[in-house]
């Protein structure tokens, strides 16, 4: 099992343009029966409409108190 710098770095980056020198990675590659896809799970009906009420819910606290429920 990948473990977890996998599900923060490198692919939450557009690096389409660049080199990606990691060593786990590049030896997965190797072999015939590896693909190695983007993570969709942001896509969603619910992982949008999560999106929106927090979006919603970050704006109206804004106006509100004039900070956000959820700084970033």
């Amino acid at each position: 099992m990948l473990s977890r710098r996998y599900a923060t770095k490198p692919f939450f980056e557009d690096l389409s343009d660049t080199v990606i020198h990691d060593d786990l990675l590049e030896r997965l590659l190797m072999f015939r029966n590896v693909l190695v896809t983007g993570h969709q799970a942001f896509f969603t009906k619910e992982a949008l409409t999560a999106i929106a009420e927090t979006t919603i819910e970050n704006i109206s606290s804004f106006e509100a108190t004039g900070k956000p429920c959820y700084a970033l």
